[in-house]
């Protein structure tokens, strides 16, 4: 059934036709292409929810609806199989507004390739393939390289390729690897395939972390050649078993030994996340990854934690499954991804929040990798110049410029009801930061945050157009010659460059009056837009609906960083400001102390805290402060609860 885009009431389902039972729903658009995956426990209670309150919806969720044409859906018998029917379809149709988890970068993998008739010990990146064991990952190749080279005086596997491997052969003549006992050398016969079978199990049993039994029984092999007075081969063992812990030194105990964890943590913002995990085997880190992820719809981190878990889990076999999932939130259908992930690995899996100890500490440390992850993506985002080019010619379609706005400022308002109201000016020139021209300013008016905004907007490019006065011109033949550079410093004036765009952290009413202050200025080749929050909507002065820019572009990427920047600015300001305040107010109780001598006690002494523990002749020692107004302050802020 197609039906036209528009109302979702045009599409909505008979209440009564839709089951009471678990099942999986497909959303999709006029052409019948799946545009969005769920699952439900009940489908009834679910969908119903869509076609409720259109107007109470997420806007995200809103576009879904009126992308949407039809809906239709699966009953199931379990909220297990829910999920899988739900992976199933998300993995098969690839909708645009599910939550898609990609890797931040291509991590390699120590692999095993147990499927030939000689397994070979390599590094591999992408896709998995079947018959071939994993170890890992690791954050880079010459670390398993490092790792594999201790690993082939105990393990002799063969690291070659199938070419050379043949070659070899024919030729009856090993690699230089077999020549000094890091390889087996089977392909000159020195050792069967059921030998170098045996040899590659033993090298997956020691990475999977069955480590203890190899060192045990080379030491017994190290005594026994002892007491034989083999010393050459008790010698050559000694150095196997110190190459076997160095190997394991490389890997750091973070747990009890016979521990099998992966740690899952994430960080978020309005636009994307970053999840980061820790494969803990045997109570050691064994490996570590990062997946980014764009948020096309609103999720909380529930339902991020329970989407990771089953595009990584799903098609794990059960040799990739720890005993425990530790995560920072609990999936919304807790007991079934437990039950989903434990039939995966044919054994019970816990999937829990670490409360206390050790592994609450490696979760803090997961975090935070998470966080560093996340930054570190949206720095090499920003780094990238062509897409930063796209980026800003992305903004000038989407708000009708005549060119790429290359000089971007952000201004946003902050304040605690009411008081202490500062803004701050960001600037971006090129789509980098420039805090060098960053400013900030002390709000005169009371009126809210559209009249802080006008205000700001006006105080800005009067000084602009003073500055442009002063200098005739700015262009490099003006009066004194120097346009924009201030003569006496060789610096650029403070608001000498006027940007392209101005964007105001906010929607249309803050919109409005920053285009109502350019107005009243006379200056008419600034564009002016607004950014709400909340919603990531951009709206222009004037318009009764925001303009949608997709999700995923880079155009609203950056404008969200350039928001965000100002945002951080101004609550930097603020805290000083409102600091700076509360130290003074503690002193306003004290007669006949001014504003001078409020701060020059405190420039004295540093804080209110040390001012309440200094003597009366110690505040004597201020410029200003006599033995009266000492014991006044004295007797007041000793009156006062510390």
């Amino acid at each position: 059934m197609v039906r036209s885009a528009g109302s979702p009431l045009s599409f909505r389902p008979k209440s009564g036709s839709i089951p009471e039972s678990p099942g999986v729903y497909r959303f999709r658009d006029a052409t019948g292409r799946v545009i969005y995956v769920g699952k439900a426990k009940s489908l009834r209670q679910r969908l119903n929810s869509y076609f409720a309150d259109f107007s109470a919806l997420h806007p995200r969720t809103q576009t879904m609806l009126t992308t949407a044409a039809d809906v239709d859906w699966t009953v199931v018998g379990t909220e297990v199989e829910a999920l899988q029917l739900e992976y199933s379809w998300i993995k098969e149709y690839d909708p645009r507004f599910n939550v898609k988890y990609r890797d931040d970068k291509s991590y390699p993998y120590l692999a095993v390739t147990m499927g030939e008739d000689f397994p070979r010990v390599q590094v591999m990146r992408g896709a998995k393939r079947k018959g071939t064991r994993y170890f890992g990952p690791y954050s880079h190749a010459w670390a398993i390289r490092e790792t594999v080279d201790l690993l082939l005086r105990v393990f002799p596997v063969r690291t070659c390729s199938g070419g050379v491997f043949k070659r070899a052969g024919q030729i009856g003549r090993p690699c230089l690897l077999g020549y000094i006992d890091k390889c087996s050398a089977p392909c000159v016969g020195r050792v069967t395939a059921d030998e170098h079978r045996a040899l590659a199990e033993d090298f997956c049993d020691f990475m999977a972390g069955n480590t203890s039994r190899f060192i045990k029984r080379l030491e017994r092999e190290m005594r026994d050649a002892a007491t034989q007075q083999e010393y050459e081969r008790a010698a050559r063992l000694r150095d196997d078993i110190q190459a076997l812990q160095r190997a394991l030194e490389k890997q750091a105990v973070v747990l009890g030994e016979g521990t099998d964890a992966d740690v899952v943590a994430l960080a978020e913002d309005p636009l994307e996340a970053a999840v980061q995990v820790f494969y803990v085997r045997g109570g050691r880190i064994r490996g570590q990854r990062g997946w980014v992820v764009d948020k096309v719809e609103e999720t909380s981190p529930g339902e991020l934690v329970e989407q990771f878990l089953l595009q990584m889990y799903a098609d794990a076999g059960p040799d990739s499954m720890p005993r425990e999932v530790l995560v920072a939130a609990l999936p919304p259908d807790h007991e079934a991804v437990t039950e989903l992930l434990s039939e995966q690995r044919r054994a019970r899996v816990d999937v829990r929040v670490p409360q206390r100890g050790d592994k609450k500490a490696l979760m803090e440390t997961v975090e935070r990798n998470a966080k560093e992850s996340l930054a570190q993506h949206k720095i090499r985002r920003a780094s990238d110049l062509t897409t930063r080019s796209k980026a800003l010619q992305e903004i000038a379609d989407a708000l009708d410029l005549d060119q790429a706005p290359l000089r971007i400022e952000c201004y946003d308002v902050s304040h605690l009801q009411g008081e202490n109201v500062v803004a701050s000016m960001v600037v971006f020139e090129d789509g980098l930061a420039r805090k060098s021209e960053y400013r900030r300013f002390s709000v005169k008016t009371k009126e809210g945050d559209v009249a802080s905004i006008h205000e700001v907007i006006l105080r800005r490019f009067r000084r602009y157009l003073e500055e442009r006065s002063a200098t005739g011109e700015l262009a490099a033949d003006d009066d004194d010659g120097h346009g924009p550079i201030d003569p006496e410093t060789g610096r650029p004036r403070k608001f000498a460059y006027p940007p392209n765009l101005v964007v105001v952290d906010g929607a249309g009413p803050q919109a409005a009056a920053a285009q109502r202050a350019l107005d009243e200025l006379g200056i008419d080749d600034v564009a002016v837009c607004g950014l709400a929050k909340r919603l990531e909507e951009v709206w222009l002065p004037g318009d009764d609906q925001p303009v949608i820019m997709p999700r995923s572009s880079e155009g609203l990427y950056l404008l969200q960083r350039v928001r965000d920047e100002a945002h951080r600015f101004a609550i930097t300001y603020h805290r000083s400001k409102r600091s700076k305040t509360v130290k003074e107010s503690a002193l306003d109780g004290v007669p006949g102390l001014g504003p001078a001598r409020r701060r020059a006690l405190l420039t004295h002494f540093g804080s209110v805290k040390k001012l309440r523990e200094a003597t009366a002749a110690e505040i004597c020692e201020v410029p200003g402060i006599g033995p009266s107004i000492a014991e006044v302050i004295v007797s007041t802020l000793k009156g006062e609860s510390p």
